[in-house]
């Protein structure tokens, strides 16, 4: 891997898209284990250049802004809860404006690299409400005045909260006192008004991660002896961030998710470390012992363990070594560069954990038995994991960012294809309103056709790693009239695209999405066809399935096992794994429209 360079796959770039298509993909899949996505090294750099962009603005705003806070004496800093209250509104800020997650060209974003506000502070990009048609007012798929006002008031009490110096309410117990109630408060019923209006906005601001603390910060201003309330409820919402994502990963599906993650990491060198990952690379990519060892004694156990000892344990080395094991932890999963690029949450964490677990200690008056009421504790565990365990059993209803299952594997996703007669260029429709052009654009403006397909298509093979896109593309299978008749594209990847930020959540590139952009690009039947599978219940062992063609809406629901799925390699060589069809759209048969199209498809 080249600091200015990309690796390659060992093909023609001008013969690649003559290959079938599964050859396609297992050349892609198998380049995965020595390359990972083969992005040059100068893209990791500018990661890195934010991340210190991030911190030393974090130090410089919070110094700056703070009576009674030394800027360059960060001893004074340590135990004041004031440092976290305004740390909290810098993360939020930063990942409300999409500079966080989905940034960058790891992310899928090349020209321009920050696409989130942008879409979000432009009026006709595409809004997606949660619940149109139970909502008042909500209603529509456009976005207007009133959601970019929404948006930017947001984003502009954020900022005046981290402005704000401290004050002696109540619940301040040093000189440097803490922020008023108002910019949490306000921020709350904001980041709610406009979560009914575009559930987009809403998840990129990450409420999962921060708002019950914030909720708290501002609930419990007013009490006295507040403080230590504020500290438990942080403690207890990391705690379950942390186990919920351990809850989340047991299981097959995160194993591959380890795979593809640790040999997409820049850091990782060793060809021999990278294909003992697989039973027996390149032909086998079957999870090693190895593989299911980081996953889920280093991944899954260090979450379930840790947490446990730092929220409960009152004794200061163990509490100190489990601190130290979680911050390592942290930067570890940083320097992956892992795909949607969560990298200032990790950078966060790494200043959240021990700030909270050790300047706050339990053995000093800051343990879950120390809080002011039962209740406090109570409502702050009913309020990080309800929406978890709704989540797990109902992912048709609750967004997995919401139900914790960050970096799980088990997310909802899609494979979409579309005609190789051009029917993707419809997506540069100038009635499509966006702030940056497709990948294809891009990518082709870039690199040219022949290499920007390899790079396209190797999302596509990404997804087949993956236990959902191998469902995904053996239902294409027996879907399509001939696969060479299309090119395929990983959903979260065009949905950057399509509402300019994603992370994992495959419901908002769901039916409604494309019915949205069918309003404005005029796609016939057949040239846009997409596999959409959604989360794994935890109670059950399928997955559910829903074929949707552009111009017809939802034209077929199944399920297929999940077993069956993670048996087979990425590249199907035994062919479609079997599903169940449980609806089709009537006068609906697959591949009905792929003979209208036949005569003026070309191979691409």
């Amino acid at each position: 891997m080249g600091f200015m360079q990309g690796d390659l796959p060992p093909v023609d770039p001008a013969k690649f898209g003559s290959m079938p298509t599964m050859d396609r993909m297992k050349l892609l899949a198998q380049h995965w284990i020595d390359y990972g996505f083969g992005a040059p090294k100068i893209f990791h750099t500018f990661y890195l250049v934010k991340g210190a962009f991030f911190f030393i603005g974090g130090w410089l705003v919070i110094g700056l802004t703070t009576t009674g806070l030394p800027l360059w004496d960060l001893g004074a800093w340590w135990g004041e809860l004031i440092v976290l209250q305004k740390a909290m509104l810098w993360v939020v800020l930063w990942s409300a404006s999409g500079f966080n997650e989905s940034w960058g060209p790891l992310a899928f974003k090349f020209t321009p690299m920050t696409a989130a506000h942008r879409y979000w502070i432009r009026t006709g990009t595409l809004r997606l409400p949660p619940w149109p048609d139970k909502i008042p007012l909500t209603k529509g798929d456009e976005r207007k005045a009133i959601d970019v006002a929404l948006y930017m008031t947001m984003l502009g009490v954020l900022a005046l909260g981290i402005l704000q110096s401290g004050e002696q309410n109540a619940a301040a117990y040093s000189d440097v006192g803490l922020l008023p109630a108002w910019p949490f408060i306000t921020y709350i019923a904001l980041q709610l008004v406009l979560g009914l209006r575009d559930k987009v906005t809403f998840l990129a601001s990450r409420p999962e991660q921060y708002s019950v603390v914030l909720l708290g910060f501002g609930a419990l201003a007013a009490t006295s002896g507040g403080a230590v309330d504020m500290i438990i409820v942080a403690k207890i919402a990391m705690f379950a961030v942390w186990w919920c994502a351990f809850l989340s990963k047991i299981g097959v599906h995160f194993t591959p998710t380890v795979q593809t993650m640790l040999n997409n990491a820049p850091l990782n060198k060793s060809r021999a470390f990278r294909r003992g990952l697989y039973r027996n690379a390149p032909e086998d990519m079957m999870p090693s012992k190895l593989a299911v060892f980081f996953a889920h004694v280093l991944g899954t156990l260090v979450e379930f363990t840790l947490p446990l000892v730092i929220l409960f344990s009152s004794n200061w080395t163990i509490t100190l070594l489990a601190t130290f094991g979680l911050m390592f932890f942290h930067v570890f999963i940083y320097s992956m560069f892992a795909l949607a690029m969560p990298q200032e949450w990790n950078l966060f964490y790494f200043f959240y954990t021990p700030f909270v677990f050790l300047g706050f200690f339990n053995g000093d008056g800051y343990a879950l038995t120390d809080a002011s009421s039962v209740w406090i504790v109570v409502a702050a565990a009913v309020l990080v994991l309800t929406g978890p365990l709704v989540g797990n059993f109902r992912p048709d209803k609750v967004s997995f960012l919401i139900s914790m299952r960050q970096y799980a594997g088990n997310w909802a996703s899609a494979m979409m294809a579309f005609r190789v007669n051009g029917a993707e260029a419809k997506l540069d429709n100038p009635n499509f309103v966006t702030s940056i052009p497709s990948h294809r654009h891009q990518l082709y403006t870039l690199f040219g056709p022949e290499v920007a397909e390899i790079f396209l298509q190797k999302t596509a093979a990404f997804r087949l790693t993956q236990s959902q896109g191998r469902g995904q593309m053996s239902v294409m299978m027996n879907h399509l009239d001939d696969l060479d008749n299309y090119q395929f594209r990983e959903g979260e990847m065009m949905c950057t695209h399509f509402v300019g930020w994603q992370f994992g959540d495959g419901h908002l590139f769901d039916e409604f999405t494309i019915a949205a952009i069918q309003k404005r690009c005029h796609f016939a039947p057949g040239e846009w066809i997409s596999v959409w599978t959604e989360s794994q219940p935890l109670h059950k062992k399928t997955l559910e399935y829903k074929v949707i063609d552009a111009a017809l809406g939802v034209v077929e629901r199944g399920y297929y096992t999940v077993a069956d799925a993670v048996a087979q390699q990425p590249w199907l060589p035994d062919g479609p794994i079997d599903h169940t069809v449980t609806w089709r759209k009537d006068g609906y048969e697959p591949g009905m429209f792929d003979r209208e199209h036949a005569a003026e498809t070309t191979v691409g």
